[in-house]
């Protein structure tokens, strides 16, 4: 123990004593870091001219570089992480140290060592050299350790508080920080616990890189303000002002996104996809320019978004754009993951009953846009409560009916309602006999589960589904049932928060007028009630085992079953989409259809009660095989 600390202060003095060469970690790069066929699209010599933008960000790395912390808020596809692998091969080769690379998970980083440093290491002469291969019976060269003369490059996930304690590093990356947990096996902040390794070192490196999340949250936002907010400024070809490339500066024609240019915010003049190479170039004087005062010296912060990517055209952007804009939980992930900008829902946390009331319109039931029908079921105690909803292109939905089953579960007259309405057609011009619900599922929660437990048993086959509820970050449906229950049945763990973030932000696109991805229609019939459950919760930020996340809560007295039925029969449409479902493959088939019908049914029709129908094979006709089969 004595010996290992004498080592530690040895190595911090000499450190401190030692001069680095003025030789930076892009310069390294350029002359040593090779890339192959296995990690990289583009293998050979690593070239910064290629991601002009990264050479400063690199450079702060540097040893002699009075810059200590530099935090990169970023778009996906950029480069970041190739940049922070030469940072680690810098550290190895030209001046070495002992340095600590931080992913959110140990499994992640046992990823990037298999998948990302291992093939740098091998590909790189300077570096290989250095390392003794992996596959060599070499404890020096381990999943999560690699060392080398005069240090060690440690690599661990932020959920392991043993790694994040060890010895003391001078050179520290860590990777995607808003997805590490706020605590750490009751030990604290990961990020903290890692940054206090450094303390130590009198020239210290820290290099904090992630694409942002919601802005109440974001780790990266925040440290972002905190530092000088750099922007990386390109000159205008027509007026020579320098100017960052933001998204409202992306223009291009209705219906032709190929046609997309970066236009000057000063002159207007236009800049197509092949001028951002020139664009970018340092010769041409693109350059990064803080916008602020940092809160302390030493600190950089940057943001760069997906636009500026090299293996990113503006034309896929703005058609990602516009397939996501009219739904705000898939636009969420394209101004994180394009625009490299933290979410702020501006739909607010709480959603106004009387608004979607409004809303209501006249239309037949179902559609003609609808192709298929799910349904939700909400389990009381005496009664049962259900949604069936029409979906079409892009998830576009429409209540179709809402129902309120009378009876005890306990007992069998309520299930043979409910088995009876689950066969009900509804008149439909696209389809012979009527469409019929494709699938349902029903919560097991509450105090009645051995009751679904035994109704859903033996209808598996039928696709009327049980599921249970579970808030948190997770998906709305899992890629596997569970069986760990009393019923034996599979039993489906549903993310209804992440459902009720994608239905609550599409209701803001609502209405006679509303279209497109996610656009949702509520039918006239339906009375205040059902929109005062439908918006009965709103967001609140729990903690939950050192995570902050938001949630879905309502108050005790208020009634939320019309949002509970919504979020079941969204999760059974995304239970046939894990299946296999392509729900616009089978609208294309549906419009084909309707083209060869003369004069389809407008009547609006709208059913009120059960009634009973005689039992009758269901096939669609002109549908994929994947629509076809028998319900009943």
């Amino acid at each position: 123990m004595i010996d290992t600390v004498i080592k530690e202060v040895f190595l911090i003095a000499n450190e401190a004593r030692k001069p680095d060469p003025p030789y930076t970690v892009s310069q390294w790069a350029d002359k040593n870091r090779y890339l192959n066929t296995v990690a990289s699209a583009e293998p050979g010599l690593w070239r910064t001219k290629r991601t002009p933008y990264l050479r400063e960000i690199m450079d702060n790395l540097s040893s002699y570089v009075p810059v200590e912390t530099t935090v990169v808020m970023k778009g996906a596809q950029i480069g970041m992480s190739e940049a922070a692998l030469n940072f680690c091969g810098y550290a190895i080769h030209h001046s070495p140290g002992p340095a600590l690379y931080v992913m959110p998970t140990v499994d992640l980083a046992k990823r990037v060592s298999k998948n990302r440093l291992d093939p740098m290491i091998e590909a790189s002469p300077a570096l290989s050299e250095r390392i003794s291969p992996a596959r060599a019976r070499d404890k020096g060269n381990t999943m999560f350790s690699k060392e080398f003369d005069g240090g060690t490059l440690m690599l661990t996930g932020a959920n392991s508080a043993a790694s994040l304690r060890s010895m003391p590093v001078r050179y520290l990356v860590l990777d995607e920080v808003d997805a590490y947990p706020l605590s750490v096996d009751r030990d604290g902040d990961p990020l903290t616990l890692a940054e206090e390794r450094t303390s130590s070192f009198v020239k210290r490196k820290i290099f904090k890189l992630s694409t942002p999340t919601h802005r109440d949250i974001s780790r990266i936002a925040q440290d972002f303000v905190l530092g000088d907010q750099r922007y990386y400024n390109v000159p205008c070809d027509g007026c020579g002002t320098l100017q960052p490339i933001v998204w409202s500066q992306i223009k291009w024609p209705k219906g032709a996104p190929e046609k997309a240019v970066f236009v000057c915010a000063h002159c207007g003049h236009e800049h197509a996809e092949h001028r951002k190479e020139d664009l970018l170039s340092e010769e041409r004087g693109a350059c990064w320019i803080p916008t602020q005062e940092p809160s302390e010296p030493g600190l950089r912060s940057y943001h760069i978004s997906a636009l500026y990517s090299p293996w990113r055209t503006w034309k896929e952007c703005v058609r990602k754009f516009l397939k996501v804009k009219n739904d705000p939980a898939r636009l969420q992930a394209f101004v994180n993951t394009v625009l490299g900008e933290p979410w702020e829902d501006k739909s607010g946390e709480v959603i106004d009953p009387d608004s979607l009331y409004a809303q209501r319109e006249d239309y037949p039931l179902a559609p003609a846009q609808v192709v298929l029908l799910t349904a939700g079921i909400d389990v009381q105690n005496d009664r049962l409560e259900l949604e069936v909803v029409g979906w079409g292109r892009d998830e576009e939905s429409w209540n179709i009916d809402y129902q309120v089953l009378p009876g005890n579960p306990s007992s069998l007259d309520v299930w043979d309602q409910l088995d009876e309405y689950l066969q009900k057609r509804w008149p439909h011009p696209g389809f012979k006999d009527g469409i019929q619900i494709a699938a349902a599922c029903i919560d097991t929660g509450g105090n009645h589960t051995q009751d679904v437990y035994n109704y859903v048993r033996p209808r598996e086959g039928k696709r009327i589904w049980g599921i249970k509820g579970q808030a948190g970050p997770r998906p709305v449906w899992p890629r596997r049932p569970s069986k760990n229950n009393k019923g034996q049945i599979n039993l489906y763990i549903v993310g209804v928060d992440s459902a009720k973030n994608t239905i609550t932000s599409r209701f803001k696109n609502s209405g006679p007028e509303a279209s497109g991805a996610g656009a949702t229609h509520f039918h006239k019939n339906l009375d205040r009630e059902y929109f005062e459950q439908l918006t009965a919760e709103k967001k609140v930020i729990k903690y939950f085992k050192g995570h902050q996340r938001i949630e879905w809560h309502k108050s005790d007295t208020a009634r939320n079953e019309a949002l509970d039925c919504r979020v079941y029969a969204y999760a059974a449409l995304q239970g046939l989409i894990l299946a296999g479902l392509n729900l616009n493959k089978e609208v294309d088939i549906l419009e084909e259809r309707l083209k060869n019908i003369e004069s389809p049914s407008t009547d609006s029709y709208y059913p009120k009660r059960l009634k009973p129908e005689p039992e009758k094979q269901f096939i669609r006709t002109s549908i994929s095989a994947y629509m076809q089969g028998n319900r009943e």
